[in-house]
């Protein structure tokens, strides 16, 4: 009787161990899967500086960085934009933009 609690509490004890491993590392790899580029985080300052998304602002709303205005907007970001121009911004346009910057890696240090 006392092996088979000894062989419980081990069996309970590397169980724990396991799960605490297993939580700390979730979030890493959360964080590893998060794109560096969205509608929602990033600024349009930010995807104007970077040459890939500028190239997908222009591809989905032409016009966009060579608009006169559009330093009033670079401290935004799309998603917060799309309410001053919810007919052109669309729920369905920020998916797409959002789908593509995700494919766009975060750039070298």
């Amino acid at each position: 009787m006392k092996n088979t609690v000894a062989i419980a509490a081990a069996i309970l004890a590397l169980s724990g161990v396991a799960m605490t491993a297993t939580a700390q590392t979730a979030p890493a790899s959360a964080e590893a899967a998060k794109p560096f580029y969205s509608v929602d985080d990033t600024t349009i300052g930010d995807l104007l500086d970077n040459a890939e998304t500028k190239a997908i602002l222009d591809k989905y709303v032409p016009g966009m960085s060579s608009n006169p205005q559009i330093d009033m907007a670079r401290g935004m970001t799309l998603r917060s934009v799309a309410q001053y121009s919810p007919d052109t911004m669309t729920p369905e346009l920020l998916e797409k933009i959002d789908a593509e910057l995700a494919k766009v890696p975060a750039p070298k240090s």
